[in-house]
């Protein structure tokens, strides 16, 4: 019998190619795409696709039942940047999402469930190079609060109730298929875009701000090899460390003018230079390679070097 999958937020960064992948997995008939309206054209024209709002329980509920689902995917969420402009609407949305498909799962109606969390768990007190899985964690943004309080939960319906939740920290994320999203980390893809049509960038950060980074192919591999992991490896039920790379914005221009010479980039720091301040600059990712056999395949240069390679082939 096949695996039904319902993605919730599915034309999000991660979403899009999330959806493609699990696609060519599992069938395009068994991953029902959906989101709250109809944004990416290959997700909404290449297979089921549904418009939910993941506020509305009845909505998420419907498709449950009405597509027999097995796992969601629950990637709808607010991210740092834009959550500070509306706190309250990004604590709602980040957690009484995650709520519903908990609870959902809680009742029976759901076998498995993925829900990213993210660096911003972390804050300003914790320690900023190889940062353990288990350590301070006092997040100074919504974002991270909400992030925060979605691990407790998770852990607490998988203890209690027997949920199957899975989940990792997902490092700033690096695509060539998608738009920044508004996240604090998203400058390492706005370079890529501007350094092909100006010839410059002006960087919101400063720098020397270094933080972890991970390109989008190993971010849906880690993704799918969670959720394929048998439950028995699955240690961890708050939300696994993860991490590939970290680098700077100097050190990104460099691999850049390496490719493209001319390139040259300025900086002038905005508000997202005090989030970025908060956030590790190197994580200890160790249980998750142990655990379910994480391994990362992109550095910086092969990163940067197939990042100019998609875009110019745009």
């Amino acid at each position: 019998m096949s695996t039904k999958i319902l993605i919730i937020g599915a034309c999000g960064q991660i979403g899009t190619e999330l959806t493609q992948k699990l696609r060519s997995i599992y069938g395009v008939e068994n991953v029902i795409a959906s989101d709250i309206r109809k944004l990416n054209v290959d997700v909404v024209n290449n297979g089921p696709f549904e418009v939910v709002n993941a506020l509305d329980f009845n909505q998420i509920e419907h498709l449950v039942e009405l597509y027999q689902i097995d796992e969601v995917y629950l990637m709808a969420a607010l991210l740092s940047a834009t959550a500070e402009k509306n706190p309250a609407f990004a604590w709602d949305l980040n957690m009484n999402s995650l709520f519903h498909v908990l609870n959902l799962a809680k009742a029976g109606k759901i076998k498995k469930i993925f829900w990213p969390s993210s660096i911003a768990v972390f804050g300003s007190t914790t320690p900023k190079e190889n940062t353990p899985q288990y350590t301070i964690m006092e997040p100074s943004t919504v974002y991270g609060i909400s992030k925060q309080a979605g691990e407790r939960w998770c852990e607490y319906y998988h203890t209690i109730f027997g949920v199957d939740v899975r989940s990792v920290r997902y490092p700033g994320l690096i695509s060539w298929s998608s738009p920044p999203g508004g996240g604090t980390t998203d400058y390492a893809v706005d370079i890529f875009h501007k350094a092909l049509s100006d010839g410059t960038y002006d960087c919101f950060l400063s720098s020397e701000t270094k933080m972890p980074m991970m390109y989008m192919d190993d971010a849906i591999q880690a993704t799918i090899n969670i959720m394929q992991a048998e439950a028995d490896n699955i240690k961890i039920r708050s939300s696994y460390n993860l991490a590939a790379m970290s680098f700077t914005p100097a050190e990104l221009a460099a691999e850049i003018r390496s490719q493209l010479p001319d390139f040259t980039i300025t900086y002038t720091p905005d508000f997202r230079q005090k989030i970025a301040n908060s956030w590790p600059a190197s994580i200890d990712d160790h249980e998750a390679r142990a655990d379910w056999d994480w391994k990362h395949t992109y550095d910086l240069a092969s990163m940067t070097k197939d990042m100019l390679a998609h875009l110019k082939g745009i």
